[in-house]
């Protein structure tokens, strides 16, 4: 039975690894936002705009604490999921947790290619994107940075950088095993 959790900020990679880790050991995957969304039948940013954050913070830790009973599951959390209330204790006692750390300059490209409709950003324009991710970052690294295993990616977007970082984190996953 296995449990790898994914977490790390919005554009991290997060779903795009999860999906091949779990492809590569044989596992379920699972998108966190995607089963929030398939349960309430609501985007994720259209549950921010009818219920709040506040609201959709219940929703989403009582999501976590239902895939944590899942087996032999990679799941891919929301960038804020491990930052609210005890949410990354959780993941850590259910299973093995993966950070995806990337810097704000890298997290800024990719979010601003990205086609996701990413709530906390929306209508930023360019130059204020780096400073509100490098400060809203510094307020959820320590959470981050409670996974188990913290992978860091420089640049992640070919197949072949995919490649070698799912590689590298399996690597690591048998390395815990041992």
């Amino acid at each position: 039975m296995e449990r790898i959790f994914i977490v790390g900020y919005m554009g991290s990679g997060k779903t795009t690894v999860g999906k091949r880790l779990a492809k590569s050991l044989s596992l379920t995957f699972i998108d966190l936002d995607a089963y929030i969304q398939n349960r309430y039948r609501k985007s994720i940013s259209e549950l921010f705009t009818e219920k709040g954050e506040e609201e959709f913070r219940k929703i989403e830790r009582e999501a976590v604490s239902e895939v944590a009973q899942f087996e032999d599951v990679v799941i891919s959390t929301g960038g804020g999921a491990p930052c609210f209330f005890d949410n990354m204790e959780v993941m850590n006692r259910a299973g093995t947790t993966i950070y995806i750390r990337a810097d704000p300059e890298e997290l800024a490209a990719r979010l601003l290619t990205s086609k996701n409709v990413r709530p906390l950003i929306t209508g930023k324009p360019k130059e204020e994107l780096i400073p509100f991710i490098t400060q809203h970052l510094a307020q959820r690294e320590r959470y981050y940075n409670m996974a188990q295993i913290v992978y860091h990616t420089e640049r992640m977007m070919s197949k072949e950088e995919v490649h070698l970082t799912v590689s590298a984190l399996e690597e690591q996953l048998k390395n815990r095993k041992k």
